[in-house]
Order: C-alpha cells, then sequence, then structure tokens
C-alpha cells in the first residue's frame, strides 16, 4: 500500500519512540507483519502529533494472534485529502473533521460532484477541532467583518480548515472575492504571519496548536471573536458546529476568551479492512489513550466516554464490537 512508500520521517519517528509506552515485541516465526497507516496533516497543526502519538500505541499493543501490526503516522493535506485516500484505498486510516466525513460518505456539500466514499468507516471521534482566526495585531484586524481586502490564509487545498474558512466567511457575507485567500496550511500559514505577508490565518486545529504557540512568542497577535449571535446563527444551519470558547492565556499576549465554534476530529478507516484488526486497534487506543495526552495537551479530550459522539455514518464492524463490550452500543 501507499504507506509502504510514505512512512513518516525518521526524525518524527525518534520523538514518539522516545517517550512512547513501552513493550518488547517477540520476535517469533510464522507472525505477519500487517502495516496500517495513518493519514494526519500538516506538521504545524494537532492531527500530526496525535497521529505520532496514536501509531505508536498502535504499534505496541494492536498485535493479535499471530499478526504484528506495524503503524505509521504520515502528513497529509487534511480533511478532505484524507477522505479521498481513503476512498481510493491508498492508506489504511486519516483523520477528518465529522462534518467533511458525513459529506464525503454522502457525497454532498463540497463531494456533490463527486462519488460517495462509501468505503468510509468510523473508528472514534477524538476530540474537539476549534476554529482559530488569527491575525497580526498590527494589521487592524479585530472582527471577521475586517477581513475584507485582506490577505487571508484560508487553510491548504482539500483541508477542513477551507471548507470552515469558506463557511465563516459566508456566514458574513464576505466571499473570496472580497478578500485576497491564500491556500496555505497551518505551517505556512504562521511562516507566512511570521513574515508578514499575510494578514490573518483560518487554523481549525484543537488548541492550543503548536504553530500558533510558536508564531505567539515572536509576534503580536489577536485572536478573532466570532460574535455569539453569528455562533447561534452558524450552529442553526450547521449542525456539525457546536459553539467554543478558547480561554484566556492559551496563547501569548491572549488576555480575554474567544468565542468561536467547533466540530469533531473523528478517526476513520477503509471498511475492506480485517474487523479482527480494527477491533484490536480500538482497544489498544481505548486501553493506552494516557500516552497521547503525554505527547499533546488535546488528550485529555480524547475519551471512551465521547468515543461515538458526533458519528454520522457507519462504524467499522471491529470498532462497533468494541464498543458494545464497553456498553456504549446496546
Amino acid at each position: 500500500m501507499l504507506i509502504l512508500m510514505l512512512a513518516v520521517s525518521l526524525v518524527s519517528l525518534s520523538f514518539f519512540s522516545a517517550c512512547a509506552p513501552e513493550e518488547e515485541k517477540p520476535q517469533e516465526e510464522g507472525v505477519k507483519k500487517v502495516f496500517f497507516g495513518i493519514a494526519t496533516g500538516g506538521t504545524g497543526g494537532t492531527y500530526f502529533p496525535v497521529g505520532g502519538a496514536i501509531a505508536q500505541i498502535v504499534s505496541n499493543f494492536a498485535d493479535y494472534d499471530n499478526v504484528d501490526v506495524v503503524a505509521t503516522a504520515q502528513t497529509s493535506g487534511a480533511s478532505v485529502a484524507n477522505c479521498n485516500l481513503i476512498g481510493k484505498h491508498e492508506i489504511e486510516s486519516a483523520f477528518a473533521q465529522n462534518n467533511v466525513v458525513y459529506w464525503a460518505y454522502t457525497g454532498t456539500e463540497i463531494f456533490k460532484d463527486k462519488e460517495p466514499i462509501k468505503n468510509l468507516r468510523v473508528i472514534a471521534s477524538l476530540y474537539p477541532e476549534t476554529i482559530q482566526i488569527v491575525a497580526l495585531k498590527k494589521s487592524g484586524i479585530k472582527t471577521v467583518e475586517d477581513l475584507r481586502g485582506k490577505k487571508v490564509a484560508v487553510g491548504d487545498v482539500g483541508s477542513g480548515t477551507e471548507v470552515d474558512a469558506r463557511t465563516i466567511l459566508n456566514l458574513h457575507g464576505i466571499t473570496y472575492d472580497d478578500i485576497d485567500a491564500q491556500y496555505m496550511s497551518f505551517s505556512e500559514a504562521t511562516d507566512a504571519l511570521k513574515d508578514e505577508r499575510i494578514d490573518a490565518a483560518f487554523v481549525t486545529a484543537g488548541y492550543p496548536t503548536s504553530s500558533i504557540v510558536a508564531l505567539a512568542t515572536t509576534k503580536d497577535i489577536i485572536l478573532v471573536n466570532i460574535t455569539p449571535e453569528m455562533v447561534q446563527k452558524l450552529v442553526e444551519e450547521v449542525p456539525y458546529y457546536a459553539p467554543a470558547t478558547i480561554p484566556a492565556g492559551t496563547y501569548k499576549g491572549q488576555d480575554e476568551d474567544v468565542t468561536t465554534v467547533t466540530c469533531l476530529a473523528q478517526w476513520v478507516c477503509d471498511a475492506d479492512l480485517d474487523e479482527d484488526l480494527i477491533y484490536n486497534v480500538t482497544k489498544a487506543l481505548w486501553e493506552h489513550r494516557d500516552f497521547v495526552e503525554k505527547v499533546h495537551a488535546k488528550g485529555k479530550d480524547i475519551t471512551l466516554e465521547t468515543a461515538i459522539d458526533g458519528v454520522a455514518i457507519p462504524l467499522h464492524p471491529g470498532a462497533e464490537k468494541y464498543y458494545k463490550e464497553k456498553g456504549l452500543i446496546h
């Protein structure tokens, strides 16, 4: 599979290996290696470090019978691109926003001109992904309306962030014709803000987002509020979103709470994968989820109790079997 060619870099593997939960894997004859890829996002977002941690958990604890599961996290274009990778059977699993997952499966919204991706299945809902609008303080941007006429990073092509940016702008009566839209990953956008090549950027990720943390150490930034009235309107029109608050102090120089909206990061996979494989992958995650918290603060939001929240397409039978055993499904 493509994952054999797109494995995560040795540097990243060394980082995750250094703090991974340890379990010796005996080398036995007759053991079958199964490679299990996890498509994440850019290195500056939350998907990549969380995916790396989960890959370590799967590699160490998802073995079963005579199967040695070898998981790797890889960078990608995030939600939309990840769903397409699964649709083409080019990756075993991936992270994506729950709204994008639903649109891909049903062939609606941004997937309306494409064949529905019917081989998508959910392993678990992971954590809330918050829409963050970051602007340079010197740009004078204080509201969403102030983005008019500004150079704004709207996310990578094929990303959930780009979907969110367009949705938020349209809610305020703003189209891409009203801004100078720049298609950039989180890392590219924060680098461009650092160099003052753009004025603002949309970032949909679990906070604190590493690229924004790094930016705030070198630049005076502002997080733009979506007003409570607009939040309510958005939630009523788009049920995948929920109200959210980015607490004061999340980033350097952020002295007040910021109102915005959130969706859910989901871990999805190819429906064709073996039930026993996904059962053991799911079991490994929930029995060792505390390791994710050691790697990223968002790990604290990854809980078994919320594992099937926001699931609007079928679960993989292996995951469903595990959740039935745990009493989440009756």
